[in-house]
């Protein structure tokens, strides 16, 4: 199976993924780690991506999803998901084995947590254009990323019953 941990920047995709990942003894990919330097040094300059520039980063993501289906390892993937149109180029692979969370916080929590961290390229000057972008999933688990990390990994392993 393979769980897509989606959401905005601050929502704690990279966090309780991990966690997630960890507790269910699965292998973790932060798909952060698969944007090509191009797009890294776009958003930490403060410009928002196009779809021009996810495109090889997409594909580089559909790559390897169809891997861990293809190998049927279980995986826990931390992904924005920001459109309908990139969630459907992972979905077309195997629907019946992806499993969709969306995580979901208010603006202000979102915006102190990207302020709050270190070491990370994208500034929290993008937090309106990826909320602006979002288009929020219908056939996701959806959970409210504001209680601490255990608390939203224990809500999505009851809701996907892992």
């Amino acid at each position: 199976m393979v769980v897509i941990v989606m959401g905005v920047s601050g929502a704690g995709k990279t966090t309780v993924g991990r966690t997630l990942a960890a507790e269910l003894g699965w292998r973790f990919v932060d798909a952060d780690d698969l944007h090509p330097r191009s797009n890294v040094m776009k958003m930490a300059a403060g410009a928002p991506l196009t779809d021009e520039d996810r495109a090889p980063w997409l594909r580089k993501l559909r790559d390897e999803v169809a891997r861990a289906l293809a190998r049927e390892e279980d995986v826990v993937i931390a992904f924005s998901g920001l459109k309908r149109a990139y969630r459907a180029l992972l979905e077309e692979l195997d629907p019946a084995h992806l499993k969709w969370v969306f995580l979901h916080a208010p603006h202000e929590v979102l915006a102190r947590r990207i302020s709050q961290r270190q070491g990370h390229f994208m500034p929290a000057s993008l937090l309106d254009s990826q909320l602006a972008t979002m288009e929020v999933p219908s056939c996701a688990l959806s959970v409210d990323v504001t209680p601490p990390p255990d608390v939203v990994v224990q809500r999505i392993r009851d809701g996907l019953g892992v």
